[in-house]
């Protein structure tokens, strides 16, 4: 194969790995026929067949592990480049997803001869920058039958977490899905195993999606912050996402496994939702300031809005710490049902496990006062009279949320729940603006906390147009 340096390489390639590099901190490599193999050599790869780099993986695994014999280091090394042939693409990146996220458990010995379990950290994710982040340019990997040399892989700790396909500037970015993407799944499934974000460009334009995403589902990236007016641009797809501190937080916290729909998928977060939820993460850091005002999250109809909530969720857990209770409150059986099964599908919860759900005002009660990390209620569940000399719980560690908020703040059953969790702290969703002289609402919920309204939304394509055709019978009048 004749090799011509003036395509893809000069034009959207090489500027891609270069901005990687001069502008958000990466370190750069051209593997392309400069690669040898060794433990010395230029990446430390045995062979092309490999797509984990265990060099640099084992010494972050020493260095944010220390002290540990050998043999600790060498079983994480093992779990997580071994692949289980059965498995599905989808079913090894989840298990490897999981040992990247939470860390690898390892069993050994210490010199005296007491047995240890525990659990070694993968990557730095207090710390951004302690990771090593290293994008290599034309790296031939080597699959069952064939050979193929990807554009861009981004190692981050020696592991192959961002796939970029980089095509000339005047061609599509449904070329680089359809064939390009297509063919490396097909013929070097494995360069996928540890994959979190794929990304397709073209100099101009980029999107981004997971490896299940289907063409319809990659988005584009336009804004760094929610109050700019937005760019199709790859500059600003690579500043949102692969800044160190940006593609580490999305790699912890804004990715989900979901199976509700009966096929698993891998969910990766749009900018919007990045966005929305990290604004809503600050709002609980300052809640009391905010006097448990947390705000409303207003994003309109189709914008992914239970997804947000999962994502809301899972951080606050994860990043804030203490024994938070989210109560998700709905006023339909319809829209209850849905939230619970997206949570359910994303595994957060389980009712038939450990039971979650609300079934009457007095089971709410008892949930409630069970320091549940979820649980799931109407607010019509809220029907028994609560004076404020006794509440539930006087926690000021609940977080209320409440879908479609406009509709769910007025009468009795409002004041039975504020009366109910007088320390709360609440955050209304909702898919509709709020109207102006919405004064309950706001005096609940406080201002907007993160606004993604229709017209951005259809601008985005994460929801269609909607279209008013005004038509009328031709009526005709007979005379005489």
């Amino acid at each position: 194969m004749t090799y011509n340096a003036y395509t893809e390489d000069t034009l959207v390639q090489q500027t891609t790995a270069e901005y990687l590099e001069r502008e958000l901190g990466w370190e750069s490599v051209y593997a392309y026929n400069n690669e040898d193999f060794g433990p010395d050599s230029l990446l430390g790869r045995k062979s092309d067949h490999e797509v984990v780099l265990t060099r640099y993986l084992r010494n972050k695994l020493v260095e944010l592990n220390p002290d540990l014999p050998d043999v600790a280091y060498e079983d994480a090394v093992r779990q997580i480049t071994a692949v289980t042939t059965t498995q599905t693409m989808l079913a090894t990146n989840r298990e490897k997803y999981e040992l990247i996220r939470d860390g690898v458990q390892v069993t050994f010995r210490t010199d005296e001869g007491k047995r240890v379990r525990q659990r070694l950290r993968v990557l730095d994710f207090s710390n951004p920058e302690n990771n090593h982040f290293l994008a290599v340019r034309e790296l031939w990997i080597h699959g069952d039958l064939y050979r193929r040399r990807a554009d861009i892989i981004g190692f981050v700790n020696g592991l192959p977490l961002l796939f970029i396909e980089c095509k000339n500037i005047h061609k599509s970015l449904r070329t680089a899905y359809d064939k390009n993407l297509a063919d490396y799944k097909d013929t070097i499934p494995h360069l996928f195993h540890h994959n979190a974000i794929v990304m397709l460009g073209n100099g101009d334009k980029a999107k981004i999606g997971s490896i299940t995403s289907k063409w319809e589902h990659f988005h584009e990236w336009k804004r760094l912050a929610e109050d700019e007016p937005g760019v199709v641009s790859m500059e600003t797809l690579l500043k949102g996402v692969c800044s160190k501190r940006n593609f580490i937080d999305i790699l912890e916290n804004f990715i989900v496994f979901d199976e509700s729909s009966g096929e698993a998928r891998k969910i990766l977060a749009r900018n919007h939702q990045f966005l929305g939820v990290n604004r809503s993460i600050q709002a609980v850091r300052e809640r009391k300031e905010r006097h448990g005002k947390l705000g409303v999250f207003w994003h309109t109809q189709g914008a992914g809005k239970s997804y947000s909530m999962v994502f809301f969720t899972r951080k606050v857990h994860r990043k804030l710490g203490g024994n938070f209770t989210f109560l998700v409150l709905t006023d339909r059986e319809d829209l209850d049902t849905q939230i619970y099964k997206t949570f359910a599908g994303c595994g957060v919860v389980d009712n038939d496990r450990d039971p979650c759900r609300a079934s009457s005002g007095e089971h709410l009660r008892q949930l409630l006062a069970q320091h549940k990390s979820h649980i799931f209620s109407l607010i019509q569940k809220f029907n028994q009279d609560v004076g404020q000399d006794k509440p539930y719980t006087k926690r000021d560690d609940i977080i209320v949320i409440t879908d479609e908020a406009h509709r769910t703040q007025y009468g009795l059953l409002a004041l039975n729940m504020r009366n109910a969790l007088p320390n709360a702290n609440y955050i209304g969703f909702t898919g509709t603006p709020l109207f102006k002289d919405d004064e309950i609402t706001q005096r609940v919920f406080g201002e907007y906390v993160s606004t993604y309204d229709f017209q951005r939304a259809v601008e985005d394509k994460a929801t269609v147009p909607l279209y008013y055709d005004a038509r009328g019978d031709k009526l005709g009048v007979s005379i005489g």
